[in-house]
């Protein structure tokens, strides 16, 4: 459960970093150079890109609460909400890929510690 935990933690710190440029620093430097495009050709997406950060940002929350729970409270219930958020995450990295595998280098980045978590999660429940 530790491993697991260590990867969902990264996981949903890296979304709350998604989650900031997309709410709060769209046309910045940082998000450009993650997502592509100049400030002007970011600029008439900022409110989609706003709304993009909201659900990011509740991934990570999810996440966040789940793994309070799991180390405080109760394994089943904190467990499957960590499960329930990197398992979103990795559902929309996969997502992401299958739609334009021209993104499979940002799905990697976006899929790979969600992953990680399911897979450590699970066997820790198993196990």
């Amino acid at each position: 459960m530790i491993i697991a935990s260590v990867f969902a933690f990264l996981a949903a710190a890296l979304h709350v970093l998604i989650a900031y440029m997309e709410m709060f620093a769209w046309e910045g430097p940082l998000a450009r150079k993650t997502f592509g495009g100049t400030p002007e050709s970011a600029r008439p997406f900022a409110f989609f890109a706003y709304n993009q950060g909201l659900y990011n940002s509740f991934l990570a929350i999810e996440v966040f609460v789940g793994l309070g729970i799991l180390f405080f409270s109760s394994v089943a219930v904190g467990s499957a909400l960590v499960l329930a958020g990197t398992a979103s995450m990795l559902c929309a990295a996969l997502g992401l890929v299958l739609k334009d595998n021209s993104f499979a280098t940002a799905s990697a980045k976006q899929g790979s510690l969600p992953l990680l978590a399911v897979i450590f999660m699970v066997l820790g429940l198993v196990l």
